[in-house]
């Protein structure tokens, strides 16, 4: 029986990975370079596949025209002015309202940090929604998706089973970690991600196409 939904949080709740590689991509060819994005995809949701940093690599590849501080904090404003101002991705506000109606529990499992993801959550009015928060600063460093270590404190928080709860994700590195902490994951690919192969238990490109009681019968089946 379902009894707990974990959100990630970057590209699930929130589309913050969208405007970080256009920013990239632009900031690149300003300068006359092209963004590896196949290298940079690699990255989100964690840094299991690969630890490329598009600012180092670039002010390398600038043979030090371009100090790797520079780089940051511009690719850091430039974001930020898209970011600050993006809604709720679809399907997210109503999969928590079904949960709450029917007792289930929600919480976000992110490899972001708390001063990211609670404050974007507060902007967007939806912190005090969820039962539990928990960040890569909640688990040992260097334990990030795809360590299942995030989900499995989730799970340890929300007082549940791995097999009564749904993982929701966009990353290859989010969906292994659910997998490897054994729990049953929704994946909600974005355009950059589906160039991956992200793929979950069952996969939608939105979570408006999924209700709770999809959920709860896709996990009597799993059982």
């Amino acid at each position: 029986m379902l009894k707990a939904l974990i959100f990630d949080f970057d590209g699930l709740i929130l589309d913050t990975e969208t405007p970080e590689v256009l920013t990239w991509q632009s900031i690149y060819r300003e300068h006359g370079f092209e963004l590896p994005v196949e290298e940079w995809a690699k990255t989100v949701g964690g840094w299991g596949i690969s630890n490329f940093d598009a600012a180092e690599h670039l002010a390398d590849i600038s043979e030090g025209r371009l100090a790797l501080s520079y780089l940051r904090e511009l690719h850091r404003k430039e974001c930020d002015k898209i970011i600050h101002t993006s809604p709720i991705l679809p399907g997210v506000t109503a999969m928590i309202e079904q949960a709450q109606e029917k007792g289930v529990r929600v919480a976000v499992g992110s490899s972001s940090t708390h001063s990211w993801v609670d404050t974007h959550l507060k902007r967007l009015g939806i912190f005090e929604r969820f039962d539990h928060i928990v960040c890569q600063d909640d688990v040992q460093t260097g334990r990030s998706k795809p360590y299942p270590d995030i989900f499995l404190e989730a799970l340890s928080r929300l007082n549940v089973h791995a097999s009564e709860a749904v993982v929701f994700e966009d990353s290859v590195n989010g969906v292994t970690a659910a997998r490897r902490a054994g729990i049953f994951v929704v994946g909600v690919p974005n355009p950059l991600t589906e160039t991956m192969g992200v793929r979950g238990d069952i996969t939608v490109s939105s979570l408006a196409q999924v209700s709770l009681h999809e959920l709860n019968e896709n996990l009597k089946i799993r059982q």
